[in-house]
């Protein structure tokens, strides 16, 4: 399965609300179709939202070229494409963040390029972005299993949600370090929790393991605490949406709460993401803004009724795991241990990001 393709002027998404039992792809011509992909979760996963955001608004300026010349008609239209786009999911920061990229080579392009040249170089940066995040995935995979396997055994590892192959561009953030873990012999057996109310750790973290041959055992999210307790879990192991400049991180609804109970069950906490995922703007996780989904997602599983349509529903998308919870982050440049202001400051001081 692939998660997006980019092809003859066409963005291919999988449709993961179909999945694991329909595996349908998205043919986008047009970029509204891009942000209804976004906004139902038929793509989702902060790194590959941001990829697809990247070529939506290639699909933007392709349209704005085809009706007008003017290079200031232009750059206003794409601005507002962006902006629409951007407003899809507002926790994942690489949605931003790619989106940021694209209106600065948009805005640099303009001042000396025609219309139809702006397209081609948005074209191209969309591309680099792709491929980046391909790339940046494996070397996380490669940090994190270098760090896990310290630990010198097969391991038992616990994940929350889906963060691997199907949430970015290709292989995985969380996923990406099982699947360098399991290159190695060292992945005894993964335990995913099926994360209500969308399922994504049992329709896609357990299809997307079981299919490369990785051991996995799927549990409802109010199992954890007792398989921790008695099935070993040597490592907890989770993406990220935002990271704020203290490593406050936000994840899927229910990460807080596995984090408290690996602390509890003395097991360590790793979140593996690429710097585009750190927001250091934000001092800590209070900032990060929480996305709250439709009541119906909650109210119902599987198209069937759960509960009374009058029922109220709360739904957050998201929770924030306070930095003192989490043991390290992963990311392409290397693992910050007990991360922190000081320590992430270092971090970005250092490699010079």
């Amino acid at each position: 399965m692939e998660t997006l393709r980019w092809q003859d002027h066409t963005l291919y998404l999988l449709d993961q609300t179909q999945l694991p039992l329909t595996e349908t792809y998205l043919t986008c011509t047009r970029w509204p179709a891009v942000a209804d992909a976004i906004r139902c979760l038929a793509v989702r996963g902060a790194p590959a939202i941001g990829v697809a955001a990247t070529y939506g608004a290639v699909l933007g300026a392709q349209k704005i070229a085809g009706e007008t010349t003017d290079a200031a008609a232009f750059g206003d239209r794409f601005l507002a494409v962006c902006d629409a786009l951007e407003g899809t999911r507002p926790t994942a920061v690489n949605l931003h963040w790619a989106l940021a990229r694209m209106r600065d080579v948009a805005a640099a392009a303009l001042k000396t390029d025609s219309c139809t040249a702006v397209v081609g170089r948005l074209e191209a940066e969309a591309m680099r972005i792709d491929e980046a995040d391909r790339e940046i995935n494996r070397r996380m995979g490669q940090f994190g299993a270098a760090e896990l396997a310290q630990l010198g055994r097969p391991l038992t590892i616990l994940t929350h949600c889906n963060a691997g192959a199907l949430a970015t561009a290709a292989f995985g953030t969380a996923l990406g370090v099982v699947r360098a873990l399991h290159a190695q012999g060292l992945v005894r057996m993964v335990y995913a929790d099926e994360t209500r109310p969308l399922l994504q750790g049992a329709r896609l973290t357990t299809t997307e393991l079981a299919a490369d041959g990785i051991p996995v055992t799927l549990i409802t999210d109010n199992m954890a605490a007792w398989t921790m307790k008695t099935k070993g879990i040597d490592a907890v192991i989770v993406g990220a949406d935002r990271i704020a400049a203290n490593g406050d991180t936000a994840n899927k609804i229910g990460t807080y709460g596995v984090a408290l109970l690996a602390a509890a069950h003395g097991i360590p906490f790793y979140v593996a993401a690429p710097v585009s995922t750190f927001d250091r703007t934000l001092e800590d996780g209070t900032g990060i803004p929480i996305e709250e989904r439709a009541a119906d997602e909650v109210r119902q599983c599987g198209g069937l009724a759960t509960a009374l349509p009058e029922i109220s529903v709360f739904n957050p998308a998201f929770d924030v795991t306070p930095h003192e919870y989490i043991t390290a982050i992963v990311t392409e440049h290397g693992v910050l241990h007990h991360p922190d202001s000081q320590v992430l400051h270092e971090f970005f001081r250092k490699e010079g990001i």
